[in-house]
This record gives structure tokens, sequence and C-alpha cells, in this order.
């Protein structure tokens, strides 16, 4: 009994020999058998050391008594914001929870999510939107652009956002084109305006409501404003809204664009602002299309000519009641030493006008882009602008459609061109004398290398004119042009066609070809069209061609559309 009680003690000596440390920490019941403290220590202990040899790669040889709290500290390279519990939940970063939220939103309306932008134009947003993304701005404090435009749903709601500017405090540019404001809106905007003190462009275009409405903006513009571009574009500006503009522009000595454009009462009030205007002597673009000027008002306007030294853009077009006003005005242009646009297209100019013009037009000579279309007395004026345009070596851009255009004064500009050596877009569209003389301008095709636009439509032309266009083409000239526009020319008959398409393969860059027939018109095409769909194929670039009132049969219509189809060219018919 004896011996048999001697192998029992022993086989339970060896079952506590065989148990591990995971016995030891994972099994309460068996802890609590230990009456012995100190082995319970020491239990833990080996518990312990055992975890510690996987984090350190500890040998066997370890020391058996080396105390935990003696050990070398390891370098915990775990982040602080990371929660190293095991047993803890882990908690997610707020900030990035919020960047979640935001991106969620703007994932909404196919948008990507920026940092420093918030451009959700175009996007049908309604006000539960806007309340949604008033919610989010704090998340956004380094945004610099807010770009809503385009949403006529959100008028009413503006206030939601504004509320919340003290967060985009760095915000620089604010676009609210098109959303259809209101009153409330224009008055949560001005009352804005100290939690945006960076703000540097402001677009309230297409607005209507904000006529007589003005002053709830201006009234609050801050002196000395940072604010370098105004956009008023259709505001359905008023007579009163003229001292608010003053007011407004009195505050802004950093304004370098002011666009008026389409306020079509406002041009008559020029006078209200014009002295406060003169003050922004900064100001490098007046855009004042279609708001009515009179030729009192050309005239008031010139006399702050000389106080914009660094202007660059001047828009006086579609103001048709400004014809003969423009003959004293015209000598305050040279005060533009780099004016590179002007635009006075559709103004009814006087001979006197042209006239005047003419003298001052050399004097231009950093001038870009000249739109000069809708004026008949040019074309018909005795002393001929176009020939003076040889002064202007940096002319890229000549717009005289619809100019009456004589042989004389289109031979005047043809000799001109051929100084024009940086010429990309020439627009002599609805000029009949081009019809039977674009002989005059095969000189100039040929110099003008750089020339991207070529816009010959309603011109009258005739076989002769397209024989002289492929002569141009057969001989290696026009390589870089973008877009040939020949519609409207009816008086095309198929023989002409026929020696366009059998040349116009040479353009290898050409993405636009126009030679669609008037509206009143139909016709069958001819024997040109095999050659037509030839050359299609030897245009790798082209992308859209118009073909309005051609009548085609149903075989040429399958291999139009076959050709086109292969060649992703988009054909427009009627």
């Amino acid at each position: 009994m004896a011996s048999k009680g001697k192998q029992e003690s022993e086989k339970v000596k060896e079952g506590e020999q065989k148990r591990s440390a995971f016995d030891l920490f994972f099994n309460p019941l068996q802890r609590k058998k230990n009456d012995n403290p100190e082995k319970t220590k020491n239990n833990i202990f080996q518990v312990n050391r055992f975890f510690r040899g996987f984090d350190r790669k500890s040998s066997k040889t370890d020391k058996e008594n080396e105390p935990p709290e003696e050990s070398a500290p390891s370098v915990d390279p775990t982040p602080d914001n990371v929660n190293v519990n095991p047993d803890a939940e882990t908690e997610p970063d707020p900030k990035l929870s919020d960047w979640w939220k935001v991106e969620q939103f703007m994932q909404k309306f196919g948008k990507k999510a920026e940092s420093t932008s918030i451009n959700i134009n175009n996007c049908d947003l309604t006000q539960t939107d806007m309340k949604e993304l008033s919610l989010l701005v704090s998340f956004l404090p380094d945004a610099e652009e807010i770009d809503l435009s385009w949403n006529d749903l959100i008028g009413g709601s503006i206030h939601l956002l504004t509320s919340q500017f003290q967060h985009v405090c760095n915000l620089k540019i604010l676009s609210l084109s098109n959303c259809s404001l209101t009153e409330k809106d224009f008055t949560a905007l001005g009352e804005s305006f100290n939690l945006i003190p960076h703000l540097e462009s402001l677009d309230l275009s297409w607005n209507s409501n904000l006529g007589c409405s003005l002053f709830r903006i201006s009234q609050h513009v801050p002196g000395q404003s940072s604010i370098r571009t105004l956009n008023l574009t259709e505001c359905n500006l008023k007579l009163a809204d003229g001292d608010s503009l003053a007011q407004a522009v009195s505050k802004m000595p950093k304004l370098e664009v002011l666009d008026l454009s389409a306020n079509s009462e406002f041009g008559v009030y020029v006078y209200k602002f014009i002295d406060d205007l003169k003050r922004c002597s900064y100001l490098r673009e007046l855009k004042l299309h279609g708001t009515g000027l009179q030729q009192d008002s050309i005239q008031c306007l010139s006399s702050a000519f000389q106080y914009w030294p660094y202007l660059r853009k001047l828009d006086l077009s579609c103001n048709k009641k400004a014809g003969g006003g423009f003959q004293e005005a015209t000598a305050g242009l040279t005060s533009f030493k780099h004016l590179d646009l002007l635009d006075i297209h559709q103004c009814c100019l006087s001979r006197d006008d042209v006239a005047a013009l003419t003298q001052v037009i050399p004097l231009l000579s950093d001038l870009k882009v000249l739109n000069i279309s809708s004026n008949k007395m040019i074309g018909q004026s005795p002393e001929h602008l176009f020939s003076r345009l040889r002064f202007l070596p940096k002319l890229r851009s000549v717009i005289a459609s619809n100019c009456a255009l004589t042989k004389e004064s289109f031979a005047a500009l043809a000799e001109a061109s051929r100084y024009l050596l940086d010429l990309e877009i020439l627009d002599l569209s609805w000029n009949k004398c081009v019809g039977g003389n674009l002989q005059l301008m095969s000189g100039s095709l040929k110099y003008t290398t750089a020339l991207h636009s070529l816009i010959l439509s309603s011109c009258n032309l005739v076989t002769h004119d397209l024989a002289v266009l492929a002569s141009t083409l057969q001989d290696g000239h026009l390589q870089r042009l973008l877009q040939l526009d020949l519609a409207y020319n009816d008086t095309i008959p198929d023989e002409g066609w026929g020696l366009l398409f059998e040349s116009i393969g040479a353009l290898k860059n050409i993405t636009e070809l126009d030679i669609s027939l008037r509206p009143a018109s139909r016709r069958n095409c001819g024997p040109w069209f095999i050659h037509f769909l030839s050359s299609l194929l030897k245009l790798p670039k082209l992308k859209e061609v118009g073909m309005q009132r051609w009548v085609l049969s149903p075989a040429e219509q399958q291999q139009l559309d076959r050709v086109c189809k292969d060649n992703l060219i988009h054909v427009i018919f009627d």
C-alpha cells in the first residue's frame, strides 16, 4: 500500500511538472488550488518570462531569477495614437472619420474630395444638400475655394454655408454663379465677409435677384479688401446699384478683374461708379459686353483710361448705341501699354469712329486679339483699318465677321496678314466679297504657319476659291490647321468640293470640318462624296464634321456610318 501511494504521489508530481505556463495563466481553478503565495508569484513570473522571450527572442539560458522590472526597456514602434492593449477595442481616429464623411458626400455627386477645394458646381444641389455641406465645412480648414455654381435649387439656403465660414478663414475663391440667390442670401453673404478676410475672387454672375440688392453686399465689404476679381454678369443691375458698386470698388484697391456684362440697363450709369473705379489702378480686365453703353457712356469711361496702366483686356462689345462715341475715346486707348485684347464687335461704329481707330491701332503693339465683327463701316471706310494691322506683330486672332468688306478692304487685310506670322485665328465669315477673291489671301495662307482656325462660312465661295485652298494644301501649308469652316457656301458646285476633298488629306491635325448648307437649302451629294469618304480615312485627328442639309442616299449613308464608326468621327446632320 505504501509503495502504491508513493507511485501515485510521483505521478501527481510528474503531472505537475508537465503543466505549461499556459495552464498557470489561463486556468484560474488551478491557481486557486495553490495555497503558497510565493509559489504563485513564481509561477506568474514564469509566464511573464515566457511571453517576454517571444518579444525579445531570449535564449533558454536567461537567468531564472532575473526580475522583470530590471529588464532593458524595448523601443515601442507603435504610434502614440494606437491602443496597444490587445483586450481593448481600437477607437478610430476622429480626423479620419470626419474625412470619410467628406468623401462620402462628394462621391454622391461624382466628385473627388480635396482638402483645399469644395467643387460641386452643376450637381443639382438641394437645400438639404446645403445643410449637410454646412456640417462638413468644419472638417475642411484648409479650403481655399468653394464653387457651388449652376445649382439653381439652393437659393435661400446660402446662410447655412456662410454661418460656418469661420472654419474656412483662408477662403480665397467663392463662386455662386446661377444659384437663384435671394435677398436673404445676399444679406447672409455680406455679413460673413469679416469671416473670410482673404477672399480674392467673388462670382455672383447670373443671379438676377441681385438687382437693387447689391447694397446688401457692398455695405459689408471691409476696407482694403483683398478682392481681385468681381463677376456680376447678368445680375439685372439697376440705377440704385450704381451707388452700391461705387461703394464696393472704393474698398477694393487690389481689384484686377471686373465683369459687368449683360446688365443691359447698367451702362448708362457708368458715371455713378467711374470715379471710384479710377482708384483701382491695378485693373487688368474690364468687361462691359451688352451693358447698354451709349455715346456719352463711352466718353465718360474713356476719362478713366489713364488710371489703368496695366489694363490688358477691354470688352465693350454688343453696345449698339455706343456708335459715334469712340471718336474721342479711342485716343485714350494709347494709355494701355499692355493691352492684348480689344473687343468692340457689334458697336455700330461710325465712319469717324473707324477713322480714329485707324490712327490709334498701330500704337497698340501688344495687341493679340482684335474683334471688330459686325461693324459694317470698317469694310467701307476709305482709310482701311486693316492696312494698319501689319504694325501689330503679336496679333494672334483677327475676327472680322460681317464687316461688309469690299475687294479693296479685303486686299488690304490680305496684304497685312503677310506680316502676322503668329496669327492663329482668322474669321472672315459673312463677307460676301471673299467669294471669287480668295487668291488675294494665297500668299498670307503660306506665311501664317501658326494658323489653326480658318472661318470662311457664308462667303459666297466658288470653285476657284476652293482651287486656291486646295493648291495651298498641296504645297504643304496650313499644317497646323485644326478648324476649317466652309459652311453656308451654297455657291460652291460639286467640282469645287471635289477639288477640296482630293487635297484635304494633307491636314493631318484637323479636328473640325464644317460643310453644312444654309438652313433653307437641301442638296444631294455629288461625285465628290467618294473623295470625301476617302479623305476621312487620311485625317487621324478629325472628330467632328458638319453636314447639315446634305442629302445622302441609303448606300451613301451606310458607307459614311461605317467610316465614321471605325474612325470615331461624329457627323452632324439636321
